[in-house]
């Protein structure tokens, strides 16, 4: 539950330093909010990806530059300047660095928690995953042309990532019509689900969500395991407006909290044996 509190960034919680640069965080009970300092010559490629080991940075930034210029080019090739005075979104996938002889100073407030952190390959944590699937987002492009359909991406990926966030996940990846995202409760997992599902109804699109919770372990950085896979098969089943889960998930959800039944029992793709699927209609 969110509770009034406020900490100073002149008495950080923790420092995490790296080259040509660190990171003051605060924890905020699920949030941790940073102060980014990057000296004249930092750049992600050379100073952040041998801690990380990914080909370009995976973290989704938000904040405010305080100083200095920061350069970004995503791995598409798009770029622009992050200068004094900017609110800016990053997405995940991009390199970035210092432009000209002054600090690039800025406050973040979605990665500062594992920005720069070496991954631990051996150690996987226990987490709800939640997919999501536009249905039918070729037949709409048809229908309403390319630019149309660009306009209403940003506003489904908006409305979903305010989702995840107000039910606080962690979102990890995103593949154009759809999202993946961690969860520490599989009860939350689910209610996002239909938070996704109805805000996606009003922007006249319809939407299927999986669930599963499993072991995930993290290589650098990513989430990776047969959970993952499991989650992926899982929302590959659903119908649109539907949320569906793994016998695993249903069991977590809890006597009482939700309605539940029954979706049958499929082969999942890659996985052996039958495993049974939940329709969940409802949260009581």
């Amino acid at each position: 539950m969110a509770r009034l509190q406020r900490k100073s960034l002149k008495l950080p919680d923790t420092v995490r330093r790296f080259p040509h640069g660190h990171i003051d965080t605060v924890a905020l009970d699920e949030s941790e909010v940073g102060r980014w300092e990057f000296e004249p010559g930092w750049r992600w490629s050379t100073d952040v990806r041998p801690i990380v080991g990914t080909q370009s940075c995976q973290n989704r930034h938000v904040g405010v530059a305080i100083q200095g210029t920061l350069h970004v080019v995503l791995d598409d090739g798009t770029s622009m300047e992050v200068v004094e005075g900017d609110a800016y979104e990053i997405p995940p996938g991009h390199d970035g660095w210092v432009v000209g002889d002054e600090k690039f100073i800025t406050y973040e407030w979605t990665s500062s928690r594992v920005f720069a952190q070496a991954p631990d390959e051996e150690e996987g944590i226990v987490s709800t995953l939640l997919f999501s699937d536009i249905v039918g987002s070729t037949a709409t492009i048809e229908r309403i042309g390319d630019r149309a359909w660009r306009e209403l991406l940003l506003a489904h990926n908006s409305a979903m990532r305010e989702q995840i966030e107000r039910y606080r996940g962690r979102e990890f990846d995103w593949s154009g019509d759809g999202f993946m995202a961690l969860f520490d409760s599989a009860g939350r997992a689910v209610r996002c689900g239909f938070a996704m599902v109805r805000a996606a109804a009003g922007l006249n699109l319809k939407l299927r969500v999986g669930c599963h919770t499993g072991e995930v372990l993290f290589v650098s950085g990513y989430p990776h395991g047969v959970a993952v896979h499991t989650a992926a098969r899982v929302v590959a089943l659903a119908s649109a407006d539907e949320v569906l889960v793994s016998n695993t998930t249903r069991d977590l959800l809890g006597i009482g909290a939700f309605k539940v039944e029954p979706a049958g029992s499929f082969e999942l793709k890659g996985l052996t044996g039958a495993r049974e699927v939940f329709r969940v209609t409802g949260a009581v």
